[in-house]
This record gives structure tokens, sequence and C-alpha cells, in this order.
């Protein structure tokens, strides 16, 4: 399908890869691996045509498209929002076009006066309707509404300009068009930076059904693993490819870096037995020729080189003062900008030692709650009581934005840090966070954005706070820089509270969740994230049935004895049987529907084929022009029915999934 032939690229005089080549086979999942500024990026790019390599080529198969998203950078505007989603069926829309210039020409002839241009107009409407057929136009208007829903957009957006959507919303749209136009390879770089954790979800089951090859950036180790099953690995300059996926990839590159490091002591050892027989036997004139042979063997042997690893980077925060018991209490919290009411009465006790995770969909008020938390902004109803000597510290996106452009990044690091930091190698910590060697004495105001969201983390970092609000720490930090801050944040004896959807990052670190909804009260679940994904789904399949039904169940586990493993057989099939009466009568109605909206669809399909095999005979237009138009007319009205018809065929079959999913053990 696709193909990177021998392709090289470097930039200031460092090589990112050289002689690059792979092969990208249909259904592909691969994934790039590595540190940010090792190429990963610029492979992407060169793929999509937007960078060109130093030497190579890429090979795509005639067929073959290729879709692109950026990590950021993506606006749109000039349009709704569900007009630009639409955009994606370019072909369809140019098709339509045609098909609305050529009725409006058979409007403006007369079928008797302009009898031959009327028939040629109307068989080339014919064709012009036969090819939108290919298309399944009638598919189309259900599933953009699918992809918008599923990336978070509510129906009532739909209609908005998409100029009004911020940065992170543009990309989801950007992201919806490419999902919609399916190309035959899907370049990702970062797609998962702008959503929230139900929505990566959704993108990551839309993916793993994609008909077309995938090649994925994320620093989401979850999303990896559960994605791709081909990994490629930068390192060094040098590109290793791993049968697997990136838990695969770690595993692998520990045992060939083994088996590396057990041939270069084999080596080792032998060129150290040459050298000494050299050394032996270089002033004896008899053994002389055997001391050059040995020289000459010695020179043309391929030396193993062994890649200097990282060591891993010790970073701690400074371990801040011990605070009181409760660390922070909300009273009654409400918050309303303007009409729009984003909290309400909300009541909740941060405790000393509290490690928790903030997850929701975007809009629901993560980000206010944190600012709120952290004493940057005010709400408009309730009250915000701190412990005893509990130091805040805050990190957002917006950080990145104070910092002086005019200091360098070792300058800004050096101004934030506390005499009790100062002990440690502030470079050091840079490091962690990708700023290397001369990288330290960059001004800030040449940093990209990432770059400049990663020092204001290290920054913060370096404060003596006792309680960490941190909103999305991790999205322009790559794997190893996010372990360095997991490791810290797993020794840290304070209390914090983090809002990501990253699965991977918070799942060892959290103990408690608090997740926002909107327009409903803030949960609370304890455990970490995929504990609060398992109850979320327990929850969803208990809510199926009458509260009779559950009930039941409480009061037949509540008597049974400690030890029992649950209901008494009799019990469980009694439960089973009211569960599955309930399921049937949920379902009852739905599929009723179901079944009379596929017989208007089969009724309707069978209607355009007839009237289409009539308007393929160009005999039809020539002897019976009156009943060719009134044809036509009809098949065109016919595809909005259709529409329509898919529409609401797709909405039942959404409830009846729905419908099982509840009912599902």
């Amino acid at each position: 399908m696709l193909a990177v032939d021998k392709v090289s690229i470097q930039f200031g005089g460092r090589t990112l890869f050289r002689d690059l080549s792979l092969t990208v086979r249909a259904k592909d999942r691969l994934s790039l691996a590595g540190p940010n500024g090792a190429g990963k990026s610029t492979l992407l790019k060169i793929i999509a045509g937007i960078e060109n390599p130093d030497s190579g080529r890429i090979v795509k198969a005639k067929q073959a498209t290729v879709g692109y998203l950026p990590q950021e950078g993506v606006k749109h505007a000039g349009s709704t929002l569900f007009a630009e989603a639409k955009k994606a069926f370019g072909d369809v829309l140019l098709l339509q076009k045609q098909v609305a210039e050529v009725e409006a020409e058979l409007e403006s002839l007369d079928p008797a006066a302009d009898a031959e241009a009327y028939a040629d107009a109307l068989e080339v409407l014919g064709d012009l309707q036969i090819r939108l057929e290919h298309h399944d136009v009638a598919r189309m208007k259900p599933r953009i509404e699918t992809v918008l829903g599923g990336l978070g957009f509510k129906p009532e957006a739909f209609d908005r300009p998409t100029e009004t959507f911020s940065g992170g919303w543009q990309m989801r749209i950007a992201l919806a068009k490419l999902l919609l136009q399916e190309p035959s390879v899907l370049l990702l770089d970062e797609p998962t930076n702008h959503l929230d954790i139900e929505t990566v979800q959704w993108l990551e089951q839309w993916l793993r059904t994609y008909d077309g090859s995938i090649i994925l950036i994320s620093h989401d180790r979850s999303l990896l693993d559960a994605l791709s099953n081909r990994t490629l690995a930068f390192e060094s300059g040098q590109v290793q490819h791993y049968s697997g996926n990136y838990s695969f990839y770690l595993q692998e590159r520990q045992s060939r870096r083994e088996q590396l490091e057990r041939s270069f002591r084999n080596q080792q050892r032998e060129i150290e037995k040459a050298e000494q027989l050299i050394n032996r036997f270089r002033a004896k004139a008899t053994k002389a020729k055997m001391v050059q042979s040995r020289i000459k063997q010695l020179d043309k042997i391929e030396r193993i080189e062994l890649e200097t690893e990282e060591s891993g980077i010790g970073f701690r925060f400074p371990q801040p003062e011990r605070s009181g018991q409760s660390v922070l209490k909300l009273e009654g919290i409400g918050k309303r900008y303007g009409e729009n009411q984003v909290l309400d009465g909300l009541d909740f006790e941060f405790e000393r030692g509290d490690r928790i995770a903030i997850l929701g969909v975007n809009g629901a008020g993560k980000s206010t709650f944190s600012r709120i938390v952290a004493g940057v902004e005010s709400a408009t109803a309730g009250t915000r009581k701190v412990g005893h000597k509990v130091g805040v510290a805050y990190f957002s996106q917006n950080h990145a934005d104070e910092l002086d452009p005019a200091k360098t990044v070792l300058e800004t690091i050096e101004k934030g840090a506390t005499t009790a930091a100062i002990t440690m190698n502030l470079r050091t910590l840079l490091g962690a966070f990708l700023f290397r060697g001369d990288d330290v004495f960059k001004s800030v105001g040449v940093l990209s954005g990432g770059e400049r969201s990663r020092l204001a983390l290290a920054r913060m970092l370096l404060q003596p706070a006792n309680f960490l609000i941190l909103d999305e720490p991790t999205n322009h930090l790559d794997m190893q820089s996010q372990e360095v801050l997991q490791r810290a944040l797993a020794d840290y004896t304070g209390t914090y509270a983090i809002v990501s959807h990253n699965r991977s990052f918070l799942d060892p670190i959290v103990t408690k969740v608090l997740e926002f909804i909107p327009h409903r009260p803030m949960r609370v679940y304890h455990g970490n994230v995929s504990d609060y994904l398992e109850k979320k789904a327990a929850e969803m399949a208990a809510a199926a049935g009458p509260a009779a039904a559950r009930g039941t169940l409480t009061a037949s586990a509540a008597s049974a004895a400690p030890g029992d493993a649950g209901l008494n057989r009799k019990d469980q099939r009694r439960v089973e049987a009211q569960r599955r009466q309930q399921k049937a009568e949920a379902l009852k109605p739905l599929s009723q529907r179901l079944t009379d909206t596929e017989a208007r669809i089969a009724a309707l399909e069978e209607e355009k084929e007839s009237l289409t095999r009539r308007l393929i005979d160009p005999d039809f237009f020539k002897k019976q022009p009156e009943e060719a138009r009134v044809a036509s007319e009809r098949l065109h009205t016919i595809d909005a029915e259709v529409e329509e018809a898919y529409s609401a065929w797709s909405k039942v079959t959404d409830e009846i999934e729905k419908v099982e999913a509840r009912f599902a053990d």
C-alpha cells in the first residue's frame, strides 16, 4: 500500500534518521516510539508530503490515499460545524452540485421545443445520480452525526460557526473530518492531547475497526498497547523495527540490549586476547609475520558499539512541610459564567495524602474546579477553606505564557528554585524535561509551545508546596519524562489532584477519582482510573432493570453468609428470569421500530433501483421525456427520504445497543 524507501533527513547538522525503509501493509497498526525530537513527527510529515527528505522517497499505490492529523495548529472558519464535517465527502458534494446544475438546466428547457437538449440533459442527470448512488449518500448524514457525537460534540453545536470553537475543539473537528474521509493510511500525531477519557475510549474503539492502515504517535501507553501491532523505535539516530505493541517493544528492546551486551563482552575478551598476543610477540623478529597477521585480523573486526543508555534521572520533589489533616474544604461551591452554570452546590474536602484524578468530558467543569481549588479563580457561591500549613502550587497550560521571553531556560529555572531545591542539579531536572546540552541556554522567546509548557511544569515542581493541582501535565511530555514525573509523584509526601486523560500515567499514582458530568453532581470513586472505568461499566449494567429487580439482588446478596459466593441457585435463576423479561420488554418497542425502519429502507431502495434501471435506458429519455423527467425528480426526492430513514435506523440501533449493554453480564 505504501513504502518508505531509504529516507534520510537531518536538521541543523543532526541526523534524525538515515536510510529508513519500511512497508505499510493493509490494516497495519504501526506506532512510532522514542523521545521528543527524535524524528517521529518529521517522518509523518514526509509520508504526508508536507516535508521533503534529504534523500529517499515515498512509494504509494495508485489507489492509496493518505490523511494526516498534526499535533496542533489546525483552524476552521467560514462554515458551521456540520458543514465543515461534510467537506470530508468532497467528491460526493461535487456530484451533488453537478446534479443541481443539470436540474436547473432542465427547468430552463422546454421539453417540446428543446427535445434533443432536454433528452441529453436528462441522460447526464441519470448518469450523475447513478454515480451518486455508488457513494451511499443516504448514510452520509448519520455517519457525520455518529462521528461528531463520538468526539464529544453535542447536536446543538452542529450549527455553530467553526470559528467559535477553541483550539482543542478545532483539533477534534480536524480529526472528525479525517475519520469520515477514511483514507487508506491514517497518520495521527498525538490525537488524544485534546480529548477527555470518554472520547479517548470512543476513538480507541473506532480505530480498532478502522479498515485502513494507521501510523500513530502517542504518549498514551494504554492506547498504543490497545491498537498497535508493530512499533518503530527512534533511538540515537537509528530506527529499529519491533513486531508488537509498545509493551512488547519495551520487553524486546531490553532482550536485544542484553544480547548485545553479551556479544560485546565476548568480543572484548577476544580482542583483549589478541592484543595480549600481539604485545607479547611484537618484539620477536621470528614472530613478526604472525603478529602482522593478527594486527590485520584485529583491524578487520567489526566492533560492536553499545549506545550509552541515559541513566534514570533521579528527580525528587523538595519534600514539603507536613500539612494538617484537612488540606482544603469546599462547601456549597457554585460557578456561573453568564447564563452557564458550571458548578452548583459542590461539597468536597481534600485530606492529607489524597492522590486524586479529576476526570470527565470537556466542558464539565474540571478545569474550573481546579482553578477554584488552587485559588486562582473565585467561586460565585460557597466557601473555600484552606487547611493548616497548606501551600498550594498550580500548573495550567497558561503558565507557559507567563514565562519571561528574555530569560534563558536555565535562568528561568534558577529564578524559580527555592533554597531547598538549589541543592539538586537543576540541569538534571531540565534534562528530565528534554532540555539537554545547549538547550538550557536558549531564550524562552524562541521555544515552541510544547517546550514552554514543559519548562513551566519543571519550574513549578521546584516549589515547596504540599498541595499540587496539575491540569493536563503530560500533554507535551514523552514517555521518559512522563515516567520521571510519575516516579516523583509516587515518592511525593504531599497531596495532589491531577486533571488528565492519560490512563497509564494515572493508574499507578492515584487512589481516588472525581468524576465531572455536565449539569450533574460531582461523584467520588475510590481506586484508580481502571477501577473507576470498571465501576462505571458495572453501574451501566446494573441500571438496566427497575428498582424492584435491584432490590431483589441486594436483599439476596445481603442474606448470604459472608463466605458465600453470592445468590443460591434458585434465587439466581429467578433473578436471571426477571432480567430476561425486563430486557425483552425494553427491547420489544425498539425491535419493532427497527423492523419498520428496515422495511421502509428496503421499499425505498427497491423503488430507487427500479427508477435507476429505467433512467439508464437512453430510449426512455427519447420516447417518454415527460415520464423520464418525473422519474428523475422522484429519484432525487428518494435520496432525502432514504437519508432520513438511515438516520432513524442509526438512532434506534444505538438505543438497542445501549439496552444490550445495560443488561450485559
